[in-house]
């Protein structure tokens, strides 16, 4: 048998001493998280059941649930995400698959990367500017999920492109060859092993959108709109609606004496839909994810 020598116990202790080092690294980042959802459930427990989610607000927003400003967002980010895929996804597609390295596509890649650098707040005077205002829309869920669409384009964008450059250009080349033209190349054989990729950009869409106040704010969202409980279909394009991100903000802090448990319960069922998405998206990745050829 070999014994191990000075040299190769050295590094197996430095290699242990790394995984502790990230396993630690990891925990701390973790446990912050894990402790902040515990509080918040804790904290909204006396005030989650079925009928705080389909109750609306009552008494000035201090009692009742908040149907109103969950069908809301849950419009929001449907809308927005509805716009802003096929819109990113095929940008994608022209500047990865189809544009020549040229001052144009620096541009349209430096308006990118700096359009996801905009502050939120900006996003909002666009949209009320541009939809609300200019294109006639008014204050709506339209206006609003186009502001979103408009603010989360960036990320879809960045990552889908990184997803098709992630496809072995051996792909491409064994297509050409036998005769496919570039789109069914692209169709068949690079967008269905490049999905997994795409879908982690829409996902990080779903977060940001549903979690954005600004934006619905000065576009579509309203203080308090009476809908009828549990109706899925409340809402028209058209019509002002609640939000949950501004609900939140309101009863935090413009409405006086608002039970601590109703807060926290607006938070978690915020958290809960942001998971939710999250979760139906990941599992559809995972299912894609295993087509893939390579």
């Amino acid at each position: 048998m070999f014994e191990a020598t000075d040299q190769t116990r050295r590094k197996q202790r430095q290699e242990s001493a790394i995984k502790y080092l990230l396993t630690t690294m990891t925990v701390i980042i973790v446990l912050p998280l894990l402790l902040i959802i515990f509080y918040l459930f804790y904290k909204a427990a006396p005030i989650l059941s079925l009928e705080f989610l389909l109750e609306n607000p009552i008494h000035g927003m201090r009692s009742g649930g908040i149907w109103a400003p969950l069908l809301g967002t849950i419009y929001l980010v449907l809308i927005s995400l509805l716009i802003a895929t096929p819109v990113g996804i095929f940008a994608a597609i022209y500047l990865n698959e189809y544009s020549r390295e040229s001052w144009m596509t620096r541009v349209i890649n430096l308006a990118v990367v700096n359009l996801a650098g905009v502050p939120s707040i900006v996003h909002a005077l666009f949209g009320l500017g541009a939809f609300v205002l200019f294109a006639g829309i008014g204050r709506s869920i339209l206006a609003a999920s186009l502001t979103l669409a408009i603010m989360t384009l960036p990320v879809i964008i960045a990552s889908t492109k990184e997803a098709l450059a992630a496809v072995p250009h051996s792909f491409r080349e064994a297509c050409w060859n036998v005769g496919a033209t570039r789109w069914q190349t692209i169709r068949n054989v690079v967008l269905p092993n490049s999905i997994s990729g795409i879908l982690t950009g829409v996902i990080l869409q779903v977060s940001r959108a549903a979690g954005e106040t600004a934006p619905v704010m000065f576009t579509g969202a309203v203080f308090f709109k009476a809908i009828q409980t549990g109706d899925p279909f409340a809402y028209g394009l058209l019509d002002q609606c609640m939000a949950l991100s501004m609900h939140l903000f309101t009863i935090s802090t413009q409405v006086p004496d608002v039970p601590d448990a109703l807060t926290y319960g607006t938070a978690v069922v915020l958290l809960g839909v942001v998971l939710l998405f999250n979760a139906l998206a990941i599992l559809l990745r995972i299912k894609l994810r295993g087509k893939k050829k390579w």
